[in-house]
């Protein structure tokens, strides 16, 4: 005679159900001979065992389900008892005299809870955390086109390569009228969470999409596809023997990106190197280290993470690198944060690079992402980590609001310290490097050579010029009206001798920024128009080219760039 029972396997958070665990011995309390064959010697037992364990399975199962009614919201073994927290959240739940829908109660709850820690211990909740997941990924699901809304019309401003989008015909300039039939892309009313989740999607799954090209109406079904989000913005030979390598991020993919990018480079002749992380805010520990390992000799120490409830953890370089050599300048401003300190901060306490450009954002605490059962999460600050030379580069966040912190880099704009060389120097901790070079703690990398930022473009009218983002939509209707001229053109290098804006260009930008967005251009500085003409150029190289090209165009009058090529051309 053979028992054998499926039951279910419950979990919450990826951690193991105890209330379940409870139940699942109470079942088979009575079942430990279940599956075991054996011999029944006396025909009544024969008879009577079968009804036994049939009674005692029933007996079971309702002492298992009325442990659980009464264990439900219990520590499993604790005292059942909920914390003052808990009750709170519960009456306004079910007293508050409007309606509060549970999941903004949570999170302003724990919203609060977080504030009092430090400015990076966050709430994710779960109808985000898709998207925030994706996002260090490298890669999110969906039909791979770029859009923008223009008089409440989805226009496809750039189509993957490649991509799902491209498979199924649609090109750019296409404007996107409905999906599947029914769900409008257009109007008023339309917002961009709504356009997204009706575009975006699980791969494999299929779109109807509904689009106007050149005014006539056409249908394509769109299979989506798992889409690569760069972490290289531009890899390319800047000058003689030069590289210049960009980085946005640090995701599950920047570190073999960057070993695809710096190995062509080398192929191409690449012996010293430009490593862009200004405007780069973080990401994956893990990524920055592998990087590191690839500019410093064998066993040396990239960064170290410590907690009160997190032992030490030392990064140290493993291998032999494949730029260990050649001349390294790093690129840093005020938002390269996180991951993008770490990095600097170790190539700089080891003499290997030269750190050009502002004072670094200043974060120096690591989180970790925990799972919640409702499908949110919670990153939470669990260990400070440090540069080789011992320093922690945080800057000071306690007895501030959250605000106050976010503030800060305002308050180095209007203190005149991203204007002035001598302020950027803090009066932190000092730390001597092996070459006998001091840095500094306590706030952010200093560089070792400072760039101040352009003041001059600061008029009212430049300013709400590109707040309105009046180039960039000019620039995207002028490739469309010269499309055919524009594809002709396969490199940068072409663009910038065919492609340059003149009085033409800027006289129906004037028109277009009074009449769409009532601002007068004629009020910018000359200093302030030559700017936006150039910027013309590097977005319609962008528009042609993606971002490598951008960069291709932009990096020929960046200040900071030109000041990287000085110091590697001595």
């Amino acid at each position: 005679m053979h028992f054998f029972v499926l039951l279910p396997n419950y979990c919450v958070g990826y951690q193991p159900n105890p209330i379940a665990n409870a139940r699942l011995q109470i079942y088979l309390l009575p079942l430990t001979l279940a599956g075991i064959r054996f011999t029944m010697a006396n025909k009544k037992l024969q008879i009577w065992l079968p009804l036994l364990f049939s009674v005692l399975m029933i007996i079971g199962m309702v002492i298992g389900y009325q442990l659980h009614d009464k264990s439900n919201n219990a520590v499993f073994m604790g005292s059942g008892k909920k914390n003052s927290i808990q009750e709170v959240v519960d009456l306004i739940k079910e007293r508050y005299v409007d309606p509060e829908k549970a999941d903004s109660v949570n999170q302003l709850v724990i919203d609060n809870l977080l504030s009092h820690l430090d400015p990076h211990s966050v709430y994710i909740p779960s109808k985000y955390l898709t998207d925030v997941n994706d996002d260090l990924m490298g890669t999110f699901q969906g039909i791979g086109v770029e859009y923008q809304m223009m008089n409440d019309t989805v226009n496809v401003m750039n189509v993957i390569k490649d991509g799902p989008g491209e498979k199924a015909g649609i090109h750019v300039g296409d404007l996107l009228i409905k999906a599947d039939d029914t769900i409008a892309l257009t109007g008023k009313r339309i917002v961009a969470e709504d356009i997204r989740k009706t575009l975006r999607g699980s791969s494999g799954s299929v779109v109807k999409i509904t689009l106007l090209r050149n005014g006539k109406p056409l249908n394509i079904s769109v299979t989506r596809g798992f889409i690569p989000v760069p972490t290289v913005d531009a890899a390319y030979i800047i000058a003689p023997e030069t590289g210049y390598l960009k980085l946005n991020k640090f995701g599950e993919r920047t570190y073999e990106e960057f070993m695809q990018n710096l190995e062509t480079l080398q192929k191409r002749g690449m012996k010293k190197l430009i490593l862009d992380l200004r405007g780069n805010g973080g990401g994956l520990v893990s990524e920055a280290t592998a990087i590191a390992d690839e500019f410093l000799d064998e066993d040396k120490l990239i960064v170290y993470t410590e907690g009160s409830q997190s032992p030490r953890t030392d990064y140290r370089s493993r291998k032999e690198g494949l730029f260990e050599k050649g001349k390294l300048v790093v690129l840093i401003d005020e938002t390269s944060a996180s991951a993008s300190e770490i990095l600097s901060g170790a190539l700089q306490d080891w003499d290997r690079a030269t750190i050009i450009g502002r004072r670094s954002f200043g974060k120096g605490l690591v989180q970790q992402q925990f799972q919640l059962s409702d499908g949110s999460a919670v990153r939470l600050t669990v260990a400070r980590y440090y540069t080789p030379l011992g320093r922690n580069i945080q800057k000071p966040y306690s007895d501030r609001t959250k605000q106050d912190y976010e503030d800060e880099l305002m308050k180095r704009y209007h203190d005149g310290e991203m204007a002035k060389p001598d302020s950027s120097n803090l009066k932190g901790k000092a730390y001597k490097t092996p070459s006998g070079h001091t840095v500094y703690g306590g706030g952010g990398i200093t560089p070792d050579i400072f760039v101040p930022i352009d003041t001059s473009k600061s008029s009212i009218a430049y300013t709400r010029f590109y707040f309105r983002n009046t180039l960039n939509n000019f620039v995207y209707h002028y490739y469309l009206a010269n499309k055919a001229k524009f594809q002709k053109i396969s490199t940068t290098v072409q663009l910038e001798q065919e492609f340059k804006p003149g009085e033409a260009e800027w006289t129906a930008l004037k028109a277009i920024a009074s009449q769409r967005d009532a601002i007068n251009l004629a009020e910018v500085t000359p200093t302030e128009k030559t700017e936006i003409l150039h910027r013309m150029q590097a977005l319609m190289a962008r528009q042609i080219f993606r971002t490598e090209g951008y960069y291709e165009v932009t990096n020929e009058t960046d200040s900071t760039v030109k000041k990287a090529l000085e110091v590697l051309g001595k």
